[in-house]
């Protein structure tokens, strides 16, 4: 896909100022028109990338001592900032995202996920297809044997306009393969801490901690989730 095209974007922002009544040329608005472009060229700068070039380099976890071949338990980025734009008025939306994968034969360096996470989110975005834009694309680039994505986001469209419902927060979730299943979506969501335990199962009540003891056992290498990474040591 094209670059922004910067010089256009400057053109139209001169005439959204001369339409809502002001005078492009007067001090303070000159440069306005090439900020807000520059600003766009930022904003968008995704639309150029492919996420999955970040995945491209995902190393084969190898083998156990029996030949067979090696598992991990869950990995889980935890508060991953983000912050993209709402297509439908153009005004920014800001968050968290949290990120869990179950590997398959692959694994790839902490640094890649917040790297496809800010290349989807540099687009004009809605939060759901951000959502699922990013699981899809791990599920693509790595294989996983599951995937969790959790975003938390205030959408500026909403606290600043229309209902100004000014502490408002949106929270999202996509899941795929072994960690669609209740027991380990719950169990995965109360470990990040983004929803609470009862509502992580998607209506179960049980605890999380009957989960772990009763349900967990059964998804193929969810298990002992200690094998956790924060990004933040990465």
């Amino acid at each position: 896909m094209a670059d922004v095209d910067v010089a256009r974007i400057e053109r139209a922002v001169h005439e959204i100022l001369l339409a809502i009544g002001e005078d492009p040329d007067r001090e303070g608005l000159q440069r306005t028109p090439q900020r807000v472009a520059e600003a766009y060229a930022d904003f968008f700068g995704g639309l150029a990338v492919d996420p999955l070039s970040h995945l491209r380099d995902a190393v084969p976890i190898g083998e156990n001592e029996d030949g067979a071949p090696a598992t991990s338990d869950a990995v889980v980025l935890r508060d991953l900032a983000f912050r993209s734009v709402c297509e439908h008025h153009l005004l920014p939306f800001v968050g968290t995202a949290h990120v869990a994968y179950l590997p398959g034969d692959r694994v790839v360096g902490l640094g890649r996920i917040p790297a496809v996470v800010e290349t989807l989110s540099r687009r004009p975005q809605l939060q759901e297809r951000l959502t699922e834009e990013i699981a899809d694309a791990l599920v693509a680039g790595l294989d996983p044997r599951g995937v969790l994505v959790v975003l938390d986001a205030q959408h500026r469209c909403v606290t600043t306009r229309g209902s100004r419902q000014d502490r408002s927060s949106t929270i999202t979730i996509s899941s795929r393969g072994a960690l669609a299943e209740p027991a380990a979506r719950a169990e995965i969501i109360a470990l990040i801490g983004a929803v609470p335990a009862e509502r992580a199962g998607e209506g179960s009540q049980a605890p999380v901690a009957a989960a772990r003891a009763a349900a967990l056992p059964d998804v193929a290498g969810v298990g002992d989730v200690s094998g956790t990474a924060d990004v933040s040591n990465g």
